[in-house]
């Protein structure tokens, strides 16, 4: 954290801190959409069989890897 105060601080700091930091966060919330979906898609909790699943949720089919 004290990385990034340093660099908002410094009016020499180089450009790409910005963008760095930029990307940093929209890869956070891609990664973070992303496994939702996954966990939403992955098998039940016991108890939570009947839930249904939320409309934003794509449905993702199952592959067989046993083939």
């Amino acid at each position: 954290m004290n990385l990034l105060m340093d660099v908002a601080a410094n009016p020499n700091a180089p450009e790409y801190s910005v963008s760095l930091l930029l990307v940093m966060v929209i890869g956070f919330v891609a990664a973070a959409g992303i496994g939702s979906i996954a966990w939403y898609n992955s098998k039940r909790p016991l108890g939570w069989e009947d839930k249904e699943r939320p409309e934003i949720v794509p449905d993702v089919p199952k592959v067989d890897l046993d083939q």
